[in-house]
């Protein structure tokens, strides 16, 4: 026997990456039940070797679930999550719904899965924003060895962060452009082919946007309230993969090679650092892979205790899908969800 679970969102970028995912993973699953709303009852989804039909949202029976994947966007969360979690089914969602709530654990499993004991408050955990959750992976095994003070963060986000709509914009508008077309912009506030967008999410009262804020936060909540933190989040004409460029001041002295050390032997990183033409990863290489990949690694002289680094992954995978699997797989390996419950 295996466990039952939901896929809420199937019929999106993120939630066919779930399906996927479980099955490369070989997670013990008996029996699969991809949701989505009422327009895509009997799409056919694949898992495996199966091809599985949705359900409907609003008549799906999660009493019979262990485990809620979601990833439906945050308005649906925050009307079915506690809904689903009220049945004994365990949510794990990727919306920003319940990041931020003192009573939802925020887990990325290779930086904080201990944190995770919390989650029968609401029987729901959080998945960190995409960028997030790369950026912990490099963060942890460095903030264990040498306590990081502040984090200076510029990303290049692809735009399947902004869903399907968003990459068949950035296709539309590279092949409209070759063919003479004017691009028209409607997922994005500028011209994303050829081009590069200092916004992501909404801008707030300071300035900032949601997603740079999000980065703050959720770095405060996973790795240290302690630590500083500021970034600048940019679109970027690519369909996947998720890079960043990251400047870390640390407490105490680390060098390079030091860091590299440290990064080769953390859970969930690849160090791909030759300082050569083509000895770095870009986001091209990381998609499909499990891996957060660092490269670039050198000291900033312009401050003490400086690191620069360059962090890359496949923002569908790590930055989502994968968490969330990997949250699910923390649960069963810790014993706190068991086949006998199922």
């Amino acid at each position: 026997m295996g466990y039952k679970i939901a896929i809420v969102g199937a019929t999106g970028n993120v939630g066919r990456e779930m399906l996927n995912i479980l099955a490369e993973r070989e997670f013990p699953v008996d029996e699969v039940y991809p949701i989505a709303s009422r327009r895509s009852i009997g799409v056919e989804v694949s898992f495996g070797d199966k091809t599985l039909k949705c359900h409907d949202l609003e008549n799906f029976d999660f009493s019979k679930c262990d485990f809620a994947l979601m990833s439906a966007g945050g308005t649906i969360s925050k009307e079915w999550s506690p809904k689903i979690g009220a049945t004994g089914c365990v949510v794990i969602d990727n919306s920003s719904a319940w990041r931020y709530d003192i009573d939802v654990p925020l887990i990325v499993p290779e930086a904080n899965p201990d944190a995770i004991e919390g989650f029968s408050k609401k029987n729901i955990i959080a998945n960190p924003n995409c960028s997030t959750a790369q950026l912990m992976v490099a963060l942890k095994p460095l903030h264990d060895v040498a306590t990081i003070k502040r984090v200076v963060i510029a990303t290049y986000q692809s735009v399947s962060g902004s869903g399907k709509e968003a990459m068949d914009e950035l296709f539309d508008q590279t092949k409209g452009i070759y063919m003479n077309e004017p691009p028209k912009a409607e997922q994005f506030t500028k011209q994303i082919a050829f081009n590069v967008i200092p916004h992501c999410d909404v801008f707030m009262e300071d300035g900032y946007t949601k997603e740079e804020w999000k980065l703050v936060a959720e770095t405060k909540k996973i790795l240290d309230p302690k630590i500083k933190v500021t970034a600048t989040c940019v679109r970027v004409p690519v369909f996947v993969g998720h890079s960043e460029a990251v400047n870390i001041e640390f407490e105490k002295p680390i060098t390079v090679e030091e860091v590299r050390n440290v990064l080769r032997e953390a859970p969930g990183l690849l160090v791909v650092d030759k300082h050569e033409d083509g000895g770095y990863v870009t986001p091209v290489e990381c998609v499909g892979d499990f891996a957060t990949f660092v490269s670039r690694i050198r000291e900033d002289s312009t401050i003490e205790n400086g690191i620069n680094l360059w962090v890359v992954s496949d923002n569908l995978r790590k930055g989502a899908a994968l968490n969330t699997v990997q949250i699910a797989e923390i649960l069963v390996n810790r014993g706190l969800i068991t086949q006998e419950a199922a």
